[in-house]
């Protein structure tokens, strides 16, 4: 289920914020990763430009996104998310498309 991008958040600026996300490819691979623009990332990925796992792929759809203050703090989430089993990463996608909270 494709997600649309909402705005960054309305006290920092968004080139100050980090973002952990997860995109979805048409044969249902997930990538996650973090970035400080995620526009410009998902038009990377979706144009040859983006990490090794997503190269010579296309058509990434946006499925998960956290926005954190720090990058210490994204790459922390980003970690804990890619340790996680499929199933389990569905389940924060789910409440995700849902408008559930998924920081714990």
């Amino acid at each position: 289920m494709p997600t649309e991008l909402s705005a960054p958040s309305a006290s920092r600026g968004a080139k100050d914020m980090h973002y952990v996300y997860m995109i979805k490819s048409r044969v249902n691979e997930l990538y996650t990763g973090t970035t400080q623009n995620i526009h410009e990332r998902i038009y990377a990925h979706n144009n040859n430009q983006g990490a090794e796992f997503t190269r010579n792929k296309k058509d990434f759809t946006l499925v998960f996104l956290e926005e954190y203050n720090t990058l210490k703090e994204a790459g922390k989430r980003e970690m804990q998310i890619k340790k996680w089993r499929r199933e389990k990463k569905d389940l924060l996608i789910d409440n995700y498309s849902h408008k559930l909270p998924t920081k714990k």
